[in-house]
């Protein structure tokens, strides 16, 4: 039985570009297509596979899906959400697009889409296994596998508002993609972030303390920035809450199992976070994979 198109995917089909030769797409039974032939299936799961050719390394195993899956059902980073959910709030307060590159489970997206009810979402990430879930996260919330360092496969300027939640950053691709009044939100660890967990596995990854002059250096030809707002509280964790944060974190990928269940996980973390609202510059340099 052919998978017949997932209604969240329908305000998209006028946007969306075939990522081998840019043309529109248009749908046939459990397909996405374009005039050239370029085929792209629709998964059973609702997330449709534009990404082709070598894939992308930077998205979340199957073991990393399912943790950030549980441990962002807990709560726990529900002030980052609906900080989130404010900024996108202001920045489009009618009907309009809102794409997350990098989106993961599409937690963030159907946060922001809550706040927007005249608002469509589309995630983009890497990981089949978390576009599974992306995919059902939100009524209006399409989902697509993309790489974030490959052209996007959009029309220019049909997005409200981009997100990038602690995900890898395309920052002339963000421009492309946006409409000239539209708003870019980045939200990005600070040093202080998850400092218990750091402390009790040293192996795990830090926040380079150059993060964020190298941001203000790769968005800064595209973007200037309009806000900022910090988020940062302490969160009691469980032992399975702090485990599953652990293994939702790019750590995860350097780490055996067994370096993750000796580890002596804190009671408490500080979550802290800065998310940055940007507006688009009307004159950016020539694009190229940027960030």
């Amino acid at each position: 039985m052919p998978t017949l198109l997932p209604p969240a995917l329908v305000p998209f089909l006028d946007l969306l570009r075939c990522p081998t030769c840019r043309a529109c797409l248009y749908p046939e039974p459990g397909a996405l297509r374009c005039p050239a032939g370029h085929t792209f299936n629709i998964a059973r799961q609702g997330y449709v596979s534009l990404l082709t050719g070598i894939r992308a390394t930077s998205g979340d195993d199957a073991a990393m899906a399912q943790s950030r899956e549980r441990f962002l059902q807990t709560g726990t980073y529900a002030p980052i959400r609906q900080a989130l959910a404010r900024l996108a709030a202001d920045a489009l307060r009618d009907q309009g697009t809102v794409v997350d590159v990098g989106c993961g489970t599409g937690y963030y997206l159907a946060g922001v889409l809550d706040r927007l009810p005249d608002a469509c979402g589309l995630g983009l990430d890497a990981s089949v296994r978390a576009l599974r879930s992306s995919a059902r996260a939100h009524v209006r919330a399409a989902a697509a596998s993309w790489d974030v360092f490959r052209p996007f496969p959009l029309a220019d300027g049909v997005a409200d508002v981009v997100l990038n939640v602690f995900a890898p950053r395309n920052p002339s691709e963000f421009h492309r993609v946006l409409c000239p009044t539209g708003r870019l939100i980045v939200v990005r660890p600070t040093e202080r972030h998850l400092a218990e967990l750091r402390g009790s596995l040293p192996a795990m990854v830090t926040v380079d303390p150059a993060k964020e002059q190298r941001l203000r250096q790769t968005l800064g030809p595209f973007f200037e920035a309009t806000g900022s707002q910090k988020v940062e509280y302490v969160a009691s964790l469980t032992r399975q809450e702090a485990l599953d944060l652990l293994g939702m974190t790019p750590s995860a990928r350097h780490l055996n199992r067994a370096d993750i269940d000796d580890v002596l996980t804190p009671d408490q973390v500080t979550v802290s976070v800065l998310a940055t609202t940007y507006q688009p510059l009307s004159t950016p340099p020539a694009r190229g994979r940027q960030g």
